[in-house]
């Protein structure tokens, strides 16, 4: 009896305790609902302050004006400018062009440079312990390299050349710019240091006299979006191959140099062929094409002197010299040039052949796409080397601003293969496999085209005597 009643004693404990534990939860829930309906805390707390809430402090322009000229009748408006639409100049680089000469390379204004004449005066200041005492100035002359093609800034490169040598004993100074708007009625002058010659970092024989430290310098333009590893890893091994040992690659990383894109390019890196330089910064200033025409004018000026030759393509191109001369050959019968300029082989980025089905993915590019667009009536874009020393801006097709003669037709002894758009592919490019030398495809010919496929296993034999097997598992 007496454990019947310890087990109805239990139960009925048991249902206090779960019935205490609902009224907790109930009365929990009903002070959630009720806070969601008060005001906030800190709102609650100013309304028992005394004080009444502080306006917001902020300036403001006031509205325009009108002032009624009584002798006239004539009523003057006002007009209020708020912020500003594009800078007056942004600076990449500013560099030596000679012994009494700098090229200053930067985006402007252009609207401005468009409908108004900006004015540069160049200013030479040396430092105090130098033995020319007066600072040195001269008008810039500018120079906009980007055929018309800028956005919201167009491409500036402003050379100070000075009746005088400058810093001959070594001693440093400063590059100043004064520039201004041109503006009617704008007086204001903005300034900016452009270059510092440190004490004893100016050699004019070196810089003038010396021999070039390369026979050839790729000048990149801007990389972006998602570019294929192993493209790139087929584009530099058949280049530096190409190119000889004397020879230096300059990439401008805007945003595509990835990670896996990067482990392609460092084994060429540490033999100290590859300069990368990231200017993915540059996105914030709106101009053509990620600032190509920025990008490629401050190499020029960066390396003019450090090269005899300066190639400018994408890596979606591949040059070829035909077989009966070298690229080193060629150069040299080009000597009395200052500037030639490359005939584009455009080539198909999806047609392979029927037997290389089912085996492309161990391919190479331009092994396996192998037709060529012979398509009539077609304006074909160039591609270009110059020697640098003696072009004063660049573009991306072709320099308009040399000293020298220009060489167009070279009766195919250089060209380049173009296989547009395969750099931008993750994924493997054949898509139709065909088994005839000629055919038509949505009203273009193609023609069987196997002048690269010829070389590729010389190719592959040099990248892995160059740098082992590092890069053979690279993805597309």
């Amino acid at each position: 009896m007496s454990k019947e009643k310890s087990v109805v004693m239990g139960i009925v404990w048991s249902l206090v305790d779960v019935k205490l534990l609902l009224t907790t939860i109930l009365i929990l829930c009903s002070i959630a609902t009720l806070l969601q309906l008060l005001p906030s805390t800190s709102s609650f707390l100013s309304c028992l302050s005394s004080q009444p809430p502080q306006p917001l402090n902020f300036t403001s322009p006031i509205p325009p004006q009108e002032t009624l000229t009584s002798s006239s009748g004539v009523l003057k408006r006002s007009f209020n400018p708020i912020g500003s639409a594009a800078y007056l100049f942004i600076q990449m680089g500013a560099y030596r062009g000679g012994a009494n000469s700098f090229a200053v390379v930067g985006l402007g204004s252009k609207p401005l440079h468009v409908f108004s004449k900006p004015t540069f005066t160049c200013v030479w200041t040396p430092t105090k312990d130098s033995t020319i005492n007066s600072s040195k100035t001269t008008v810039g002359s500018k120079i906009l390299p980007d055929w018309g093609y800028g956005r919201v800034y167009t491409v500036v490169v402003v050379n100070c050349s000075f009746p005088e040598d400058i810093n001959v004993d070594g001693s440093g100074g400063q590059l100043t710019i004064h520039t201004t708007t041109g503006a009617q009625d704008d007086d204001k002058v903005e300034s900016f240091v452009a270059l510092e010659e440190s004490p004893g970092s100016f050699n004019v024989t070196e810089l003038t006299a010396a021999p070039p430290k390369y026979d050839i310098l790729y000048c990149g333009s801007s990389l972006y979006g998602n570019l294929s590893p192993q493209r790139v890893r087929e584009w530099m091994a058949y280049h530096v191959r190409l190119f000889g040992p004397r020879a230096h690659f300059v990439f401008h990383d805007a945003g595509g140099v990835h990670p896996a894109v990067l482990d392609v390019l460092r084994p060429w890196m540490e033999l100290g062929l590859i300069t990368l330089q990231d200017i993915r910064e540059q996105e914030k200033f709106d101009g053509y094409y990620h600032n190509q025409f920025l990008v490629v004018n401050d190499c020029l000026h960066r390396y003019r002197h450090a090269a005899k030759w300066m190639f400018f393509f994408d890596i979606d191109e591949f040059l070829y010299v035909e077989p009966k001369s070298t690229l080193r050959s060629l150069l040299d019968s080009l000597s009395g040039y200052t500037q030639f300029t490359i005939e584009q082989m455009p080539m198909s980025s999806e047609l392979c052949l029927s037997s290389d089905s089912g085996k492309t993915s161990r391919m190479w590019g331009f092994e396996k796409l192998v037709y060529r667009d012979v398509k009539k009536g077609v304006r074909r874009d160039r591609k270009y080397a110059i020697q640098p020393r003696n072009v004063l801006a660049t573009g991306v097709h072709m320099s308009q601003d040399v000293i020298g003669r220009t060489l167009h037709k070279l009766d195919g002894r250089i060209k380049y293969f173009h296989y547009h758009g395969t750099i931008a592919q993750r994924r493997e490019p054949c898509r139709k496999f065909v088994n005839v030398t000629e055919l038509v495809v949505e009203s273009t010919p193609y023609v069987f085209d196997d002048t690269l496929r010829s070389i590729v296993g010389s190719v592959k034999r040099y990248e892995f005597k160059a740098i082992g097997s590092r890069l053979g598992r690279t993805r597309q």
